[in-house]
């Protein structure tokens, strides 16, 4: 990145944003800009030293672009919340910036990501057909199995979104164009980069849902991409996008063949023609395509898939009765609190909480840890992070916390921090729509009242809050996605 490329969410070096400082511009692209980060001193000493903070923008452009671009916000942090891989860039958090007196930033989504030391894009840059090419490929092909195997096509595989880490390992990333398959299928804009859309997608099959995508669709990216990797062009002639993409089209109508480079190692050679199988029938999996391709670059063989990253209270039956009557733990195991959590590979364990994390006990001998004091089918607001500090919760709507049978007298005075909306999924208004102010029913188009919505969240989520959010107010809704707004799009809701 240049200095004169413009970013796409300008930050300022050293602006705040939960417990995080932002640094140097790493990267920006259309949708969002990548920033370096790194922890405030009162930040959890268990948060990586460093980290990449991406933004994601607020409500600067057109209305359609806003929709499409929250749209986009949803999808990645879905992606990134579900999945427990090594092959996938980590996600430690995501915020949604609260700073009313920086409108510019007000309501822009920041996720934290594990920070990368560089991409493939710049390394190919450096060194067309770099000698790790195969290894590389190897890893990238694992990345793919796994997203497949959890239920996601990738949608913009591309060197740019293959990412090297310290270690040279490498990681996938940018899932703003992923989906989740439903049945064959997975669904998603109707864009993509050219030189790795497969033939099908050039005329894709849409409906109100948008484009319709598959597995297959990574697969033909990644014939290119290792096409590309391995001897420095693409597998189709032309000098300009539009050339190549004119070949493809040729190419799936059967009026001309695919042309692979001679350099191509025998091997690799059928690898390619396998992902580049004109229609997505023809084909190879994930499965099939990473034991060949680990053959062929010479890898140890990948170990077993690993396991999707369940809802945060759903990981083991016994803590999801336990959570059921509101768990609470007997004074007699305040010593040694324990709270259930999982290893890498998706091992449930249980371990010990810090002492200075650890509820105090009440009068009747009992603690209650975190979020686990939010009471089942209610939604649950604390003053601190992570369920800490105090609570207040509801089963219902409540147009004023200040006001009524139930109140939120600490709120009055301090920020909401975190959310729990532990609901039950059976109900017909299972998620929670939260607004600064009282009142919230818009009259008309009285857009100073829409303007106070804070966020919504989905029925199971658990969201830590940034800046100073001061909810006043919620109501239950039955999805967030269906025009209510989310964390991240507070601010786009003046202009949908």
């Amino acid at each position: 990145m240049t200095g004169q490329q413009p970013h796409a969410v300008p930050v300022p070096q050293g602006y705040r944003v939960g417990h995080w400082e932002v640094r140097e511009p790493l990267a920006s692209g259309s949708f969002a800009t990548v920033y370096a980060g790194r922890p405030t001193g009162e930040a959890d000493p268990a948060l990586p030293r460093r980290a990449a903070l991406k933004f994601l923008p607020t409500g600067t452009r057109t209305p359609r672009q806003l929709r499409h671009l929250r749209e986009l916000a949803e999808r990645e942090v879905e992606v990134l919340a579900r999945l427990r891989s090594p092959r996938l860039i980590r996600m430690y958090e995501t915020l949604t910036v609260d700073d009313p007196d920086h409108p510019e930033l007000d309501g822009a989504t920041v996720i934290v990501l594990e920070r990368a030391e560089g991409s493939l894009d710049a390394v190919l840059e450096h060194d067309p057909k770099p000698e790790s090419g195969p290894v590389m490929l190897a890893q990238i092909c694992e990345g793919v199995r796994q997203l497949h195997h959890a239920g996601w096509v990738h949608g913009d595989l591309k060197p740019a979104n293959v990412l090297l880490m310290k270690d040279t390992s490498v990681r996938l990333a940018d899932f703003n164009m992923a989906a989740e398959l439903d049945g064959t299928h997975a669904y998603a804009p109707a864009f993509a980069t050219p030189d790795y859309t497969p033939p099908e997608l050039l005329w894709p099959e849409m409906d109100e849902r948008g484009t319709r995508i598959r597995p297959s669709a990574d697969i033909w990216a990644f014939g290119v991409l290792a096409h590309l990797v391995l001897t420095g062009s693409f597998p189709m002639p032309g000098g300009s996008t539009q050339a190549r993409t004119d070949a493809v089209t040729r190419y799936a109508h059967g009026t001309e063949d695919l042309r692979l480079s001679t350099e191509l190692p025998e091997p690799w050679r059928e690898i390619i023609l396998a992902c580049l199988a004109p229609t997505h029938t023809e084909r190879i999996t994930a499965d099939a395509l990473l034991r060949r391709v680990e053959r062929a670059a010479h890898t140890p063989r990948s170990g077993r898939l690993p396991r999707l990253r369940p809802r945060p209270w759903h990981r083991h039956p016994v803590v999801t009765a336990m959570l059921a009557t509101a768990l609470v733990l007997p004074a007699a195991l305040v010593g040694g609190a324990y709270v259930h959590v999982n290893h890498d590979d998706g091992t449930p364990v249980y371990e010990a909480l810090p002492a200075a994390s650890r509820a105090p006990i009440s009068g009747d001998g009992k603690v209650s840890v975190g979020y686990d004091r939010c009471p089942q089918d209610s939604v649950c607001f604390f003053s601190e992070h992570n369920g800490w500090g105090d609570m207040c919760s509801w089963r219902g709507d409540d147009t004023n916390w200040q006001a009524g049978e139930e109140v939120c007298e600490w709120s009055a005075d301090g920020p909401v921090r975190s959310v729990f909306n532990n609901l039950a999924e059976n109900r017909r208004n299972h998620d929670v729509a939260y607004y600064r102010g009282t009142d919230f029913e818009a009259a008309g188009y009285d857009r100073s009242r829409e303007a106070q919505r804070t966020g919504c969240d989905r029925v199971n989520s658990m969201d830590n809050l940034a800046g100073t959010y001061a909810p006043r107010s919620h109501r239950l809704v039955d999805s967030c996605a269906s025009g209510e707004t989310t964390t991240w799009g507070r601010f786009l809701s003046l202009f949908d």
